[in-house]
């Protein structure tokens, strides 16, 4: 079983999984569809994540993939998505509509990692600087500002996960460092903890340097998340995080670009040692 009760997580687990199943038996959608007595919308969505199976249809299914013996497994993997109860669900009007799906990823992640061009990253976030970030809302509300807040600062719990807390690996433009969210000791306080939390022994943190000129990703900030080695075959999903919508890739051929781009930007960055010192530096520079 997945580590983490994510709903999200043990729903897209489901979705692969008959869709593995699927295609090792040599079934179509349309042939599905047609034992079922359903649409091939319904699979689809089913396939997806959209929709859980009920027993009943993941019975049929099975029988018809040759696998009867799964089905205890995947019944196991149902029970526990329509069970599983989400972290923030206390503040979910904190969060717009379309962040929910990432924050259901997110908590279930083996890997997050990220480009950030713009801010330091939620996860790495304190509570100063989030709090001046969101300020920057002008139609946010005090409370809201707070519940926002929290919601943020909720995400960092990935860290303590009794079992595998989060791999993290970031790759921050040294601009961020410079661009300041609230007062100089704000920001002082907020590149140290970038210094404390590097140190940790699954967090990479490195600075791209303003001098490095064109790459990959200059378009702007993204996350890749990847998932429990035991959902084969899932190749992960980025998610860009937009002013009016999240927009979400997870079919290979996008996810290997950004992969691409990752995996320059960590030879084009700084050295995890360089970029400390990078860290150090600013520190001292934002607090005059």
């Amino acid at each position: 079983m997945v580590a983490s009760p994510s709903p999200a997580v043990l729903k897209r687990w489901i979705g692969l999984e008959l869709r593995r199943l699927r295609t090792a038996a040599g079934k179509s959608r349309p042939q599905v569809a047609a034992r079922l007595k359903q649409s091939r919308t319904a699979i689809g969505h089913l396939e997806t994540a959209r929709n859980l199976p009920s027993a009943a249809v993941l019975e049929v299914l099975l029988g018809f993939y040759g696998v009867p013996e799964r089905l205890p497994f995947l019944l196991d993997l149902v029970e526990a998505a329509r069970k599983g109860r989400n972290w923030w669900d206390k503040l979910a009007d904190a969060a717009p509509s379309w962040l929910d799906l990432y924050l259901g990823l997110e908590a279930g992640a083996a890997e997050v990692t990220s480009f950030d061009s713009y801010l330091v990253p939620g996860l790495l976030q304190t509570r100063e600087y989030a709090e001046a970030v969101i300020r920057g809302d002008p139609d946010a509300g005090e409370e809201e500002i707070q519940r926002r807040v929290e919601l943020r600062l909720g995400r960092q719990q990935i860290f303590d996960r009794d079992d595998d807390p989060v791999r993290l690996w970031v790759v921050l433009d040294e601009s961020v460092l410079y661009r300041q969210r609230g007062t100089p000791q704000v920001m002082a306080t907020q590149i140290q903890h970038l210094i404390d939390v590097s140190q940790r022994p699954r967090v990479d943190l490195q600075v791209l340097p303003l001098d490095v000129g064109a790459h990959l990703a200059q378009q702007g900030s993204f996350n890749l998340l990847k998932f429990p080695a035991d959902m084969v075959g899932d190749t992960g999903v980025v998610y860009l995080d937009l002013l009016i919508e999240g927009r979400y890739y997870d079919e290979p051929k996008q996810v290997a670009t950004y992969e691409r781009a990752i995996t320059r930007l960590r030879v084009q960055a700084a050295t995890l040692q360089d970029s400390r010192a990078l860290l150090f530096r600013a520190a001292k520079e934002v607090a005059q």
